[in-house]
């Protein structure tokens, strides 16, 4: 059993970038596709916090129903935004990441490189053709 975990969208190229991340380091994480199994409202607050994030941080925007549901109506509360979430998983922004050094919301896919508990293990190349990670295991930015 993994002691990562990644709520995945396979369908966004940050989610399967952070994927790719954590597996150059050698790690088989815990894949959830959280569009099929999404967290309930309780987890999702949890990993929202750890991560340093508010429920709105935690919202996406594009290509959801966020403006037909009226969540940019500051007056809802987190609960209510949670509550969307769980009718509506696409609003959960992603990719999140667990591992023992903490929680991310692993937006660019990099931010992952700081909770992950092995070093990369060679080259690294985004799908968009950017390399991240040199021969020698080395964050470039």
């Amino acid at each position: 059993m993994s002691n990562i975990t990644i709520y995945h969208n396979p369908d966004c190229g940050t989610s399967r970038n952070t994927l790719g991340l954590i597996r150059n380091a050698g790690l088989e994480p815990t894949v959830i596709e959280y569009l099929e199994t999404p967290p309930s409202s309780e987890v999702l607050a949890d990993l929202v916090q750890r991560a340093g994030l508010t429920v709105r941080q935690a919202l996406r925007e594009k290509g959801t129903p966020f403006l037909e549901l009226g969540l940019d109506n500051m007056a809802l509360t987190d609960a209510q935004l949670l509550d969307a979430v769980q009718e509506h998983p696409i609003l959960m922004n992603r990719p999140f990441v667990v591992s023992p050094l903490g929680v991310r919301l692993c937006r660019p896919s990099e931010l992952v490189l700081d909770i992950l508990p092995q070093a990369q293990q060679g080259r690294f190349t985004k799908e968009d053709g950017e390399v991240v990670i040199d021969e020698r295991g080395q964050r470039l930015r």
